[in-house]
Parts: structure tokens; C-alpha cells; sequence
């Protein structure tokens, strides 16, 4: 094997090898979560520019750390060659675009399958592979499939819907491009035939935002966009303490009645209106705008610590609404090291969120920070029998790049 091809045995997915062609966020970042359980990760980054998220500053130290870089152009004819040649012992093939455009251009399943049959292939974009025509082949980007899905609709004011933000539909399309890639190798592994997945991300909004939808499905039923509190219930929602903001989930009889004891309500308690066991005060309910009236006055006395702690102590869900100062330094992150610190190639320190989630016996770890584009083309190339000659005419030709780690500052 050629020097630098070697990565550290550890997780649970070491010797599983992910090959992925992709930028920004929904695919790349599922590859990611990957390398950091153990999987060997290989990104095709264009021999132009590479992906786009270089142009970051810091996140793409984080959502490129223990993988290897190898810039080719994949729909070269000797790229293709390349490209055919790399994906025979890999386990997983993770590509993003719009809609069809490797079966367009020749890259087809079934090719893949000639060169390994037990491959798992998964294609993340907007839309997906089919469809009305002119929707399968529109750019798409977080936002715009959060507007088809209908999940930006339900989100906002009454006034406006708004973006759940930062680009919750690439993270959670992400996530679901790991569980199903996944799903399928174990599918794989077991009869030796690979599979194809077809991720669309406003399909994974869809889902994600079906909750209330069912309402709407089944009986017609609509709720209006709840802003900061919940569309049916009083005592859930984001609430404005002295010294700042609180988030508040209030459920459960024993938790109705200590709030309503605290806001000097406690005589609707065992009531008609609200008998003792009531475990949900419904904004439908005839006291409920009092209730709310109430506990807004009652909070904005109190500082948001102190209700987090009392409130806390009643088994009632509330917590402080934290910014990222203020939980850098919080006991319970540092705690479970939340945060971790690793060098780039650069030789800079760089700070970020630490491998999630914690794995007990075969925890993941930072093996190596983002590589500079094309730094393992050659080691690539070299290890799936391409001489040195050969591989300097690929790059002549601008079929490959090379370049080196950085000198370290």
C-alpha cells in the first residue's frame, strides 16, 4: 500500500471504505460522521477549484477532518477510468447533484455494479432522480427544499414563515444518507447484491415536518405558524425572563399545578375548568389566555437561572436559552468534552464540536485535519496501480491534480 494510504484501526466502522463526490454540506457531511466512527472516507474534490466549502474559514476544518482528498475529473474519459477503478473496493459511494446527471453522463448504477456489485450507491439532491422533469433538474439548496416540503411553511410568525436555520435540511438530509447507507450495506453484506438510494431533501423535510401535517391529511385540520410558543398548548414555548430568555415544555398534572401555584393560579387547580390529573392546559381551554398573561408577568421577574433551577426541581422541561459564549465554559460540556481542540495542516489550532455520539467501546477519533485539495491524488492513484508516469500525464492532461501537505507555520 503507498505511503499516507494507511489511517489508524478504530470505531465502528473501521475497514468500511466511503467514497463520495459532493459539495457543501447534505453529503459531504454524512461521509463525515463516517471517517469519524473509523470508515476510510475518499472525496473527489473538481480539479478547478475543489469543493466549495474551502472557502470557509473554520467549518471546514470541522466537516473535512480524517478524510483524504484525491482531485480528479470525473467525467473525463480517463477520469471515469480513474474514478471505475476506485469504487471496486469500496463499500459505499455517496454522490450529490441535480437530479440524474451520473446516469446522464454514463456513470449509471448499473455500470457501477459491473465494477462492484455489492456497492452501495447513494444519490442526495433536491428533487430526486425522478419526477416532473423540470423540478428534478432545478438547483436546490437548504432553503428552497425546505419551502417545496412545506417544513419553512409551518415555521415563523403568523405574520411571516421563516428558515430553520443553520441549513437544518442538509443536516438532517445528512443524517438520513447515514442510517439508509447503512441500512442497505447491512443488506449487502448479507446477499453480496449492492443497492441504490435515492435521497431527495425535501423528501427528509417532508417527513421531518409530518407531525402536524397528519392533522391536515386526515381530518383537514391546519394550525397557524406558533412563532415562539406551541400552536395548541399554554406553558410551551420560548419566554422572555429578567436577565434573559427561557425555554419552557410544560406537561403533566403535578407540573400544571406547580406552575399555577407559582403565578398565583392555584385556584383553578381541582376545579371544573381544570380538575386535579388535568396534564395539558390547552390554549383552547377557558382560563388559558390568563395562564399565559400570568406566567409572561411572572418570568419577567425572575432571573432566568433561578426559574431554570426551580422549575427543574418540579420535573418540569426548561432551560436557558444559551448563546454560544455561555456554553463554551458550561460545566455539563466540559463535563462530557464537548468541545475539542486539533491542529490543521497548517499547524493552526482549531476549535470545534467534539465526535458525536459517544460510543463506549469503539469511540471515534480525530485521526487527521482537512487535506488540501488533491494532497492524496498521488497516493490514490498509486495504490490502485498507476505508475508514477502515468500519473504525472494525468495530471499534465488535467485529468488529476497533486499537490502537497503545507509547510507547517
Amino acid at each position: 500500500m503507498a505511503k499516507g494510504m494507511n489511517i489508524p484501526a478504530f470505531g465502528n466502522l473501521q475497514g468500511l471504505k466511503v467514497v463520495y463526490s459532493a459539495v457543501e454540506i447534505a453529503g459531504p457531511e454524512s461521509a463525515q460522521l463516517m471517517a469519524e466512527w473509523g470508515a476510510d472516507v475518499t472525496w473527489i474534490e473538481n480539479v478547478f477549484t475543489g469543493d466549495s466549502m474551502r472557502d470557509t474559514t473554520y467549518v471546514k476544518e470541522l466537516e473535512r477532518r480524517n478524510q483524504r482528498s484525491l482531485s480528479l475529473n470525473i467525467f473525463s474519459d480517463e477520469g471515469k477510468e480513474v474514478f471505475l477503478k476506485l469504487i471496486e473496493t469500496a463499500d459505499i459511494f455517496i454522490e450529490s447533484s441535480k437530479g440524474p446527471v451520473y446516469e446522464k453522463r454514463g456513470l449509471t448504477d448499473e455500470l457501477l455494479w459491473k465494477h462492484n456489485k455489492a456497492l452501495v450507491i447513494v444519490h442526495v439532491s433536491g428533487f430526486g432522480q425522478y419526477g416532473v422533469e423540470s423540478r428534478v433538474n432545478r438547483a436546490a439548496y437548504d432553503q428552497t427544499a425546505q419551502a417545496f416540503s412545506g417544513y419553512l411553511s409551518q415555521n415563523g410568525t403568523q405574520d411571516q414563515p421563516m428558515i430553520a436555520s443553520p441549513y437544518t435540511g442538509d443536516y438532517m438530509t445528512a443524517l438520513m444518507v447515514v442510517g439508509s447507507s447503512l441500512a442497505a450495506l447491512y443488506r449487502a453484506q448479507k446477499t453480496g447484491v449492492g443497492e441504490s438510494i435515492d435521497v431527495a431533501m425535501y423528501e427528509v423535510m417532508l417527513r421531518l415536518g409530518a407531525y402536524y401535517m397528519m392533522d391536515y391529511l386526515n381530518a383537514g385540520i391546519t394550525y397557524p405558524r406558533a412563532g415562539a410558543r406551541h400552536q395548541n398548548l399554554c406553558g410551551i414555548g420560548v419566554y422572555k425572563c429578567k436577565d434573559g430568555f427561557l425555554s419552557l415544555c410544560l406537561y403533566g398534572a403535578k407540573q400544571n399545578k406547580a406552575i399555577l401555584d407559582r403565578i398565583g393560579l392555584s385556584y383553578l387547580w381541582g376545579t371544573d375548568e381544570y380538575p386535579e390529573g388535568t396534564s395539558a392546559l390547552w390554549l383552547n381551554g377557558p382560563k388559558a389566555a390568563l395562564i399565559e398573561k400570568k406566567l409572561e408577568e411572572y418570568l419577567l421577574t425572575k432571573p432566568v437561572a433561578e426559574v431554570e433551577e426551580d422549575f427543574s426541581k418540579c420535573n418540569i422541561a426548561a432551560n436557558q436559552v444559551m448563546s454560544v459564549e455561555e456554553l463554551v465554559d458550561h460545566p455539563h460540556y466540559l463535563a462530557r468534552e464537548a468541545f475539542v481542540e486539533w491542529e490543521t495542516m497548517e499547524g493552526k489550532k482549531c476549535k470545534g464540536p467534539n465526535i458525536f455520539p459517544k460510543f463506549k467501546r469503539n469511540p471515534g477519533q480525530i485521526w487527521r485535519p482537512m487535506p488540501t485539495l488533491g494532497m492524496d491524488t498521488e497516493d490514490i492513484l498509486s495504490n490502485l496501480g498507476y505508475s508514477s508516469e502515468r500519473i504525472q500525464d494525468l495530471s499534465d492532461q488535467g485529468i488529476v491534480k497533486k499537490s502537497a501537505a503545507p509547510e507547517k507555520g
